[in-house]
């Protein structure tokens, strides 16, 4: 008994449970330490070109090339991304958090290798080339993608296959940004949409696993440069309202180009990636730093040392192209645009409000810093994940409060003015796909079918005498697997129907060892079943129940033996005791 309980399947068994939290954290672990990698090895692709290229060896130095390159360059980068997606199969090129929230709610978290490799090396290609987009979308999907094939690779139960989703996406931001915690809000409030202890700690540990490994690679540097920044005066209340408003138009427009030119643009796929990398280069002509991630221009806005004239040009600039490249398909994130957008919206009204009272105020950082957030909440409908983001960055508890205001006047102004969910949602709705997580959902898709499956069955073919009926009763099952002649399960019965009729026979006829009873002509409670495999979720077993129109399933383990039953009423009885 002991040897078993340290056995892998064991181990596997464990996790279709609810509480299953020490295999979870180890999990988590592996979750954090694959995603650490795969993102070093990601961010070295990137940073290490460009700075071999760039001009002083800057990775973000887009602006000191040359006019016609920086034209040129994200044609070619167009190109070379269309010559990688043309040889692939339309499934396999799905890509990005929208890809990752698809695979949870229809595929229940298995995520191919495939499109992880195409979301790799496409995202390394667009940025190497200029594209405006960022790198922490695909860094989700990179991150998502490392924790479902740690699941499917060690062929665990559906339900942790979501968890182990939310470990690497939370290790994937936690390596982008070293915000381990914000890296697990995101995960919780965007990807998983809830909160439980359970989810929780594995995905807290992967997190953290992941920022130490990027610390010990890349240090300790914060992704920006924040200056020291807190409000000064209540008095700038209302200023901070004002800019969780102007974010939020900002916001909305954001979401409603970027889905529009997905909705409406049915070009071929090189119409589409040539536009967008002519568009970008044309726009690199004026305002380069829309250029690759643009991390340096978001650190000069919260410096605060740019002309309203720059600031304004390059948010029009990122503001009305980045949703429309990635509209067109090219493979980048997200993310880091909307923290690009909403630190230079932010810098440009802490320089309005500079003018028009004839002082700063607070500093244009702080407003600036205010407006990354706003950003990142509003079109990723984020909040709590946008505040903490805040809070990691600045290491300034300062910024709670006027962070929080900023970020629930745009977040609600947002969702409920201008209508607009997350832009993943959004584009998930475009697609005509759906993400709902009622709690009925949630609460069947936690537990694996084997946490509460019949275990105690026995098997037999139609026929059987009354004599060995009754010697296989005397283990007292709760069910008798029914097989035809090919050993195919067809259908169980109820055990003690089948003692009851033998009972009745033998006191009418007298008992006969020899009476040859047909098992399917039995009066008994009798179910039609069929296979479901032992790693499925109970929201799978009741899903196929309702298709097949049938009460009960038998479970196959990954052999194909039949592990256990589970029927219509083990299923109701958990979630009505669950719900109520």
């Amino acid at each position: 008994m002991f040897k078993d309980s340290l056995s892998f399947e064991h181990f596997r068994n464990r996790l279709a449970h609810a509480e299953a939290l020490p295999q979870l954290v180890l999990l988590g672990i592996m979750s954090g330490l694959v995603t650490g990698l795969v993102i070093l090895a990601f961010r070295l692709m990137i940073d290490l070109p460009l700075e071999a290229w760039l001009p002083g060896n800057n990775n973000e130095n887009f602006e000191g090339l040359p006019v016609w390159i920086r034209f040129i360059l994200p044609v070619i980068g167009a190109i070379l991304l269309l010559v990688l997606f043309l040889n692939l199969r339309p499934a396999t090129r799905k890509v990005g958090v929208v890809h990752v929230l698809e695979r949870l709610s229809y595929h229940q978290g298995h995520l191919p290798a495939k499109n992880m490799l195409v979301q790799f090396f496409g995202a390394v290609m667009a940025i190497l080339s200029g594209q405006s987009v960022g790198r922490e979308g695909p860094a989700v999907h990179l991150g998502a993608a490392c924790g479902s094939l740690v699941g499917q690779t060690l062929k665990l139960p559906n339900n942790s296959l979501r968890i182990l989703v939310g470990c690497g996406v939370a290790a994937a931001i936690s390596a982008s940004f070293n915000t381990p915690l914000a890296g697990v809000i995101f995960a919780m409030e965007v990807i998983l949409m809830e909160y439980t202890v359970i989810g929780f700690t594995p995905v807290l540990v992967a997190s953290v696993t992941a920022a130490l490994l990027i610390k010990a690679a890349y240090g300790d540097e914060p992704a920006f440069s924040i200056p020291a920044v807190q409000i000064q005066s209540l008095a700038e209340l209302p200023y901070i309202i004002i800019l969780g408003l102007v974010t939020a138009l900002m916001a909305a427009v954001f979401i409603r180009i970027m889905v529009q030119t997905q909705r409406t643009i049915k070009w071929s796929m090189a119409a589409r990636f040539l536009t967008a990398g002519t568009l970008t280069g044309i726009v690199a002509l004026f305002y380069p730093q829309v250029m690759g991630v643009g991390y340096d221009t978001v650190t000069m806005a919260l410096e605060g040392n740019t002309e309203l004239k720059l600031l304004i040009g390059l948010l029009i600039a990122k503001w009305l192209l980045t949703p429309f490249v990635l509209g067109l398909g090219i493979p980048g994130g997200l993310i880091g645009p909307t923290f690009y957008i909403g630190a230079v919206t932010g810098a440009s009204f802490g320089v309005v409000i500079a003018l028009l009272t004839g002082e700063s105020h607070s500093g244009i950082g702080f407003y600036a810093m205010l407006g990354m957030g706003a950003m990142m909440g509003a079109v990723l409908n984020a909040p709590l994940a946008a505040l903490i983001a805040l809070l990691e960055l600045t290491g300034n508890p300062n910024i709670i409060f006027p962070g929080m205001l900023t970020i629930v006047v745009a977040t609600t102004t947002v969702r409920y003015f201008f209508n607009q969910p997350s832009i993943f949602l959004t584009s998930l709705k475009a697609q005509g796909l759906d993400y709902r997580q009622e709690p009925l959902t949630q609460a069947l898709s936690r537990l694996g079918v084997s946490s509460i499956m019949h275990t105690d069955f026995i098997r037999s073919g139609y026929i059987a005498t009354a004599d060995a009926a009754l010697h296989v009763l005397e283990s007292q099952p709760e069910w008798m697997i029914l097989e035809d002649e090919n050993g195919k399960p067809t259908d169980i019965l109820f055990p003690a129907d089948l003692e009851y009729f033998i009972q009745a026979i033998s006191e009418r006829d007298g008992f006969n060892p020899d009476l040859r009873l047909d098992l399917t002509e039995v009066p008994a409670v009798r179910k039609d079943i069929a296979p479901l495999p032992i790693n499925a979720t109970l929201k799978e077993a009741l899903d196929k129940m309702n298709y097949e129109r049938l009460d009960a399933l038998y479970i196959e383990k990954l052999n194909h033996e039949i592990a256990g039953i589970i029927t219509r009423e083990q299923v109701e009885h958990f979630y009505t005791q669950k719900l109520h």
